[in-house]
């Protein structure tokens, strides 16, 4: 990376520029000055159509402001983070952000100002970077060192939305009257503003509402969740044809080569991926991915691509890294897709969202049962849930913005709640041996399983969204030795 320049003092009406301490440039000639401020063509773009998801957008702020009529609402998308000294971590905008804008722009906020039964919108966002102070070439956040943004009359145009100077903002908040509500958490320099304004108790009010909001998925939501699966079938398939190279190096080359698709296709990866080899696949969440990759072992690949829109893909494959599933492996992995296939039956709408846990819990419970494993029978064992022992965790989630969508949402309006049409869940049972587990056999120790999948709730039952990855053993194998050809 290169050193921002250092220039002089600003003048008092200026913007201020940030400097950085160490620069080889003591300071900026005024010549230097005046050549930086002229001979620049206009760049400013015209005629431009609204985003795909506008009208969605707009649609949801007029349900947010019918819920909280004659409120002031304010919903950051956050700030930069710095990642180490001067460096920051790649931004994502706050979730309910983008859910009410279809906009990603770091320290931008939206504002709700009550007006009679509804509300006037307005986005306060950054405008471009000032070129009479010499912000776009002396700021390490200007124009020429982290790109363009848009104009305010740019993201009018495009967002469908009034849009204003976000550092007119905080003073404008400061004395603002009324009741208002801001979703806490991506700006603390609007909260700051409000402090003497907002009650934890009413704010946490506003984030759950817009939590339960996205429970159910309207049409350009679920074409986004369809393109990001397909896109995440993509990288699993990637992956197969690459598994002699991940076991020459490490999981690393399998998370590096799903990133690859991911950031080609979408936006970046939805969270991070588990590329679990051997006994790493008995960790829920193993995304350190240094581990050794060898033949006659298993490989869990929980991994999903997050789209540009920043929807996301939740899928995971448990494969044979030489193609073949041992009988031992085999027997497991069977177990886990008939809990899976009972799943994915019970998802249909009016059901209870906790249905498809219990009856892939059901089947897993016997199959411990069955082989030995715990004492049955199995309505003992589920009275109990001894079976966690070995199956851990939930069978299923929310899935949208967020890989855990929604999950502010109240327990009666989610786990205890019941399933409609739009909703997007994952079924996700699985089995999990640990290699210092003393009470199971010692061939099943280090033996991980688990197959996810992403379900839409229809009318009339449910569609996997990811049916074109293979679940069934026989199906993975025949898929492994085409790719591999």
């Amino acid at each position: 990376m290169t050193d921002e320049l250092t220039p002089e003092t600003p003048d008092e009406d200026e913007q201020p520029i940030k400097q950085r301490k160490n620069g080889l440039y003591p300071g900026v000639s005024d010549e230097l000055a005046a050549s930086m401020k002229s001979g620049w063509a206009d760049t400013e773009l015209r005629d431009l159509e609204p985003i795909e998801q506008a009208p969605n957008a707009a649609a949801r702020r007029a349900a947010l402001s019918a819920r909280f009529p004659g409120e002031r609402l304010v919903i950051p998308a956050g700030n930069l983070k710095t990642r180490s000294n001067d460096t920051e971590y790649d931004f994502r905008a706050s979730t309910e952000y983008v859910y009410l804008t279809g906009d990603q722009t770091d320290d931008s906020v939206l504002v709700l100002e009550p007006n009679g039964d509804a509300h006037d919108a307005t986005l306060y966002r950054l405008p471009r970077s000032n070129r009479e102070n010499g912000e776009f070439w002396l700021n390490g956040m200007g124009e020429l060192w982290v790109g363009r943004r848009n104009s305010l009359a740019e993201s009018e145009a495009l967002l469908g939305v009034p849009c204003k100077d976000v550092r007119e903002l905080a003073e404008a908040l400061t004395e603002a009257t009324g009741p208002v509500r801001v979703v806490r958490g991506h700006d603390a320099g609007i909260e700051t503003a409000l402090a003497d304004k907002v009650t934890a108790e009413r704010d946490e009010e506003l984030r759950v509402y817009l939590s339960e909001a996205r429970v159910v998925k309207d049409a350009f939501e679920i074409g986004e969740l369809q393109k990001a699966v397909d896109s995440t079938v993509r990288g699993f398939e990637d992956v197969v044809k690459v598994l002699d190279k991940a076991e020459a190096t490490s999981e690393r080359y399998i998370e590096g080569t799903f990133f690859l698709r991911a950031r080609v296709e979408g936006n970046d990866v939805g969270y991070g991926s588990i590329c679990a080899a051997g006994p790493h696949a008995t960790t829920l969440h193993w995304v350190r991915n240094n581990g050794a990759v060898r033949s006659g072992d298993l490989l869990l690949l929980d991994a999903g691509v997050e789209t540009n829109s920043l929807y996301t893909a939740d899928v995971t494959r448990t494969l044979p890294i030489n193609g073949r599933y041992t009988d031992l492996q085999r027997k497991i992995y069977d177990a886990v897709y008939e809990a899976q296939e009972a799943g994915i039956a019970a998802v249909k709408p009016g059901a209870n969202f906790r249905d498809f846990h219990d009856a892939s819990q059901r089947v897993l419970a016997e199959k411990l049962v069955e082989w030995g494993l715990i004492e049955g029978p199995a309505d003992r064992v589920l009275e109990l849930a001894l079976q966690r022992r070995w199956t851990l965790h939930g069978t299923g989630h929310m899935l949208g913005l967020d890989v855990h969508d929604c999950a502010a949402a109240r327990t009666e309006a989610y786990v205890n709640g019941t399933l409609e049409p739009g909703m997007v869940l994952t079924v996700e049972p699985g089995l999990y041996f640990q290699a210092d587990d003393l009470t199971v056999p010692e061939e099943y120790r280090g033996i991980g399983v688990r197959i996810e999948d992403d379900i839409l709730v229809t009318e009339d039952g449910n569609r996997n969204l990811s049916a074109a990855l293979p679940r069934r053993s026989d199906e993975v194998e025949s898929w492994m030795a085409g790719l591999k050809g």
